[in-house]
C-alpha cells in the first residue's frame, strides 16, 4: 500500500455526519489507482453550502453553490510523473448539503455521494477533465474502475 499525505478537514456543522476515516480511504484507492507516487499530498475539505457558493463566486465567477471544487497546486501541468517526490497536488472542496440532496434525489446513501465527488475532485487534480466529450468519457470510466474498487 502506498503512502500519501492527505489531510481531512471537516467543518464542525458536520463532523458528526462524516467518518474522516472513509473520507481519507477514498482519497487514498484514488491515489492509488492513478499510480500517484507515494508521498503525493492533498486536502480534502467537508463544508456547507455558503462556503463553497463564496469560492465558487470568488475563482469562477459562478455565484451558487456546487457539488465539490477543485484548487490544483498543479495547474498547467499534465498528470503527475512518478519521479516527483513529495507532490501536494492542491485541494478538493465538498458542500455536504449539496451532497446529501444529490443522494437524496439519486435515491442513495451520502457515503456513496461522498465517494463519487471525492474520486471526481482526485481525479481533476491528478489532470483529468470534462470539457470535452472524449475527456468526459475518459474521465468518467476512470472514476466508475476508482469506485468499483471502493464503493
Amino acid at each position: 500500500m502506498s503512502v500519501y499525505q492527505i489531510e481531512i478537514q471537516v467543518d464542525s456543522d458536520f463532523v458528526d455526519r462524516v467518518e474522516p476515516e472513509m473520507l481519507q480511504r477514498i482519497a487514498q484507492a484514488t491515489l492509488e489507482a492513478e499510480q500517484a507516487p507515494e508521498g503525493t499530498g492533498l486536502t480534502l475539505v467537508i463544508t456547507g453550502d455558503e462556503q463553497i457558493r463564496a469560492l465558487n463566486r470568488q475563482f469562477n465567477e459562478t455565484d451558487r453553490p456546487t457539488d465539490v471544487l477543485s484548487f490544483s497546486n498543479q495547474e498547467g501541468t499534465d498528470f503527475i510523473s512518478p519521479d516527483e517526490e513529495d507532490l501536494y497536488l492542491g485541494d478538493v472542496i465538498i458542500s455536504y448539503p449539496t451532497a446529501l440532496a444529490q443522494a437524496t434525489e439519486h435515491g442513495h446513501p451520502v457515503e456513496q455521494e461522498l465517494a463519487l465527488l471525492i474520486v471526481h475532485g482526485c481525479l481533476h487534480l491528478l489532470g483529468y477533465d470534462h470539457a470535452t466529450d472524449d475527456e468526459r468519457e475518459q474521465m468518467w470510466a476512470r472514476q466508475e474502475a476508482v469506485l468499483g474498487r471502493v464503493v
